[in-house]
């Protein structure tokens, strides 16, 4: 899922559009990333729909609070190569690739929407952070509707196809739960043709998030052994609103908090504070 519907920008700022670096992933696949400030790293991984656009505005709040804030475009968006085939240890070589290119010292990252379950999976497998947080991993919790059936496969049918309208319009129906005519609005948004040019990486959320089966992964989470900090908003209605006790109880040493914000989304000013304090433990 993404942070939102439309995934909208979410800092007025755009120096993340000039100011781009650029690192090499273990498979040659180039990675872009923006970094700003000094002292410890917090890389953002980004959901559904995210580019290191969407979290440059975070990124610059944990600046101003003493850590280098690091946002970065996900292979196959913005500035980033695709190299296939993929896999989602592709994606856990990627973030070590940003670790290493934007400075060393104690490595926090946060973790949003789909981009939280990408970033549990690379922790497990052994991704050097100290402390994480997540936001909504949309984990489909008792409670929760089931995701579409054939989940996976239909992506990549509306990707063989280059349909990317229609897999934004699928995505935005049948996953987020929007209504048809309510998207149908959007299509007139200058903001349509983004979401359409990262709709194939759809898949890749998808995989991160258990393939078609998106139930809490128990056995995953218990082999996580940082602490985490599992966040959710108090404006985020439903089943999605519910994830983050599940997820907390399911991590070795976690814990919750709501904050003050939209639907699956939290002002970044109330947000960011609330990571630094955790990431310093």
């Amino acid at each position: 899922m993404s942070s939102g519907p439309t995934a909208g920008r979410s800092s007025d700022d755009d120096s993340w559009r000039t100011h781009v670096q650029k690192t090499i992933s273990a498979d040659g696949t180039v990675i872009a990333y923006d970094a700003r400030g000094t002292g410890p790293l917090v890389v953002v991984v980004g959901g559904a729909f995210n580019d290191r656009g969407t979290w440059a505005g975070l990124a610059a709040e944990l600046a101003d609070l003493g850590f280098t804030g690091v946002s970065y475009d996900r292979r196959g968006r913005g500035d980033s190569g695709n190299t296939e085939p993929y896999a989602l240890e592709r994606e856990f070589e990627d973030l070590a690739a940003v670790i290493a290119a934007a400075g060393g010292g104690p490595v926090y990252a946060h973790g949003v929407s789909s981009g939280a379950a990408l970033l549990l999976r690379a922790v497990a497998a052994g991704l050097p952070v100290e402390r994480l947080s997540v936001f909504e991993p949309p984990y489909r919790v008792p409670g929760a509707p089931p995701p579409p059936p054939d989940y996976i496969a239909t992506l990549q049918r509306y990707v063989d196809a280059d349909d990317r309208d229609g897999l934004v319009a699928y995505f935005q129906t049948q996953v987020i739960g929007l209504p048809e005519a309510m998207v149908q609005g959007f299509r007139g948004d200058p903001m349509w043709a983004s979401l359409c040019a990262m709709a194939p990486t759809l898949v890749h959320d998808g995989l991160a998030l258990g393939g078609d089966d998106h139930s809490l992964p128990g056995e995953l989470l218990a082999s996580v052994r940082v602490p985490v900090l599992a966040v959710t908003s108090s404006g985020t209605a439903g089943w999605l609103g519910q994830t983050v006790e599940p997820v907390a109880a399911a991590l070795p040493d976690a814990r919750s908090v709501r904050l003050e914000g939209g639907f699956h989304q939290v002002p970044e000013p109330v947000l960011a504070p609330v990571l630094a304090e955790f990431y310093r433990g």
